[in-house]
């Protein structure tokens, strides 16, 4: 037990402080933006729209963040990541305070699209920001700290929303939310300055490629749009499946969630470090973290044996483990001496996108098709993302001769 302890901790060796102080700051800004989650209530209980005006709202939020990840890369290609970073946190403080007071449904929409902008727009600069801090080597791992601070910041963040709405009411929520936002700005000021990364200035390439430009890259972009897609149902639809097709109830619904952001914590550092020293590229890892993924929806149509859900919720949790950081650490090693941010905000687009469509898309398919047809539809998309992989993966060989 001991030795497996030790090499739990082993596998966050060698990153280097700054990454630390980094993941510190992500996982306040991430804990702080706790209203998100109580949106949909929010402006149902609190605000009286209907669940149609409350569908055109969370529109408004997608394209914020598309909007928000675009700028965030063009200001990260022009000013750095760091000044770029600072603006967004300072700047989301100050909305998240405001968005409580806008009272009609299109004030309400901008106010939405306005702070999701500009949330997001730290979103390309942190990306850019973990290549300037981490060493070569452990780049893919110092994402895999980010994520774990992103994923602790939203288990976190609905938990301590609950406590604050239930004791001060929604106002409350809007207040913390900007004052979170706020110490995260102030703690990036204070601890990570921008003379302690030697290549912030690598940030500001005026004459190089861009994202837009690269077809191999665009690819790949697609094929994340597309794991997107279908890694979106496990937070929308999914939980509809738990509930009307297999009977759960909330609390079961939450023990199946939990496993996800359990499984995260526990095992995707020594994953991420145990597969980063094995001779595969990071597009093969993608391809195999897709793959899994598409197979937790093939899976629940075999069979009724309620245990089937936990072998799913598993496999989509792997599936996510080793998709999402090494396709970060491909956009990343992609972007090496080119534009990074344009890079950065395309990666980031790609999964706003998702947002965008994906749950909504999947609502349709199962009221007009059901939960099986859905279900098979996520695994034939899964199968398309890794046909794009595996052809990207051959285009860069060719590339590379």
């Amino acid at each position: 037990m001991q030795k497996l302890f030790r090499s739990y901790l082993e596998s966050f060796g060698g990153l280097r402080k700054e990454i630390w102080l980094l993941s510190l700051i992500t996982l306040i800004n991430r804990a702080g933006t706790m209203v998100i989650p109580f949106l949909s209530l929010y402006l149902t209980k609190s605000r009286g729209f209907s669940l149609e005006e409350v569908g055109w709202i969370l529109t408004f939020f997608g394209l914020g963040s598309v909007t928000g990840s675009w700028l965030g890369g063009k200001l990260t290609d022009k000013i750095g990541h760091y000044k770029t970073m600072a603006i967004s946190l300072i700047l989301s403080s100050i909305l998240f305070v405001l968005l409580q007071f806008p009272a009609s449904f299109w004030s309400i929409c901008i106010g939405i699209y306005l702070v999701m902008t500009v949330a997001d727009i730290f979103r390309p600069a942190v990306f850019v920001a973990i290549n300037a801090y981490s060493k070569p080597q452990n780049r893919t791992r110092s994402i895999t700290l980010i994520r774990l601070a992103i994923n602790l910041g939203f288990s976190a963040g609905p938990a301590i929303g609950g406590i604050i709405i239930k004791t001060g009411g929604y106002s409350g929520l809007f207040w913390i939310d900007g004052l979170t936002c706020l110490m995260a700005g102030i703690l990036l000021l204070k601890l990570l300055h921008p003379k302690r990364s030697k290549t912030e200035n690598e940030d500001i390439i005026v004459n190089a490629k861009s994202a837009m430009s690269d077809k191999l890259y665009l690819v790949f972009i697609f094929a994340m749009m597309l794991f997107g897609f279908i890694f979106m149902q496990y937070f929308s639809t999914m939980p509809l499946y738990y509930s009307d097709s297999r009977g759960l109830n909330e609390f079961e619904i939450g023990l199946l969630l939990g496993i996800n952001g359990m499984t995260i914590f526990l095992f995707e550092m020594p994953l991420i470090k145990f597969m980063e020293s094995r001779r595969h590229t990071a597009t093969g890892y993608v391809i195999l973290g897709t793959l899994l993924t598409g197979l937790s929806f093939l899976v629940i149509n075999l069979t009724d044996w309620a245990g089937v859900l936990i072998v799913g919720m598993l496999l989509a949790t792997i599936g996510e483990m080793i998709g999402f950081p090494f396709s970060n650490s491909f956009a990343l090693a992609r972007s090496d001496g080119k534009k990074r941010g344009s890079y950065m905000a395309l990666y980031s687009i790609s999964f706003s996108i998702s947002h965008i469509f994906g749950h909504n898309s999947g609502m349709q398919l199962i009221d007009n098709f059901g939960f099986e047809f859905t279900w098979y539809t996520m695994l034939v998309l899964a199968l398309i993302a890794c046909t794009l992989l595996f052809i990207l993966k051959a285009m860069l060989k060719k590339e590379a001769v």
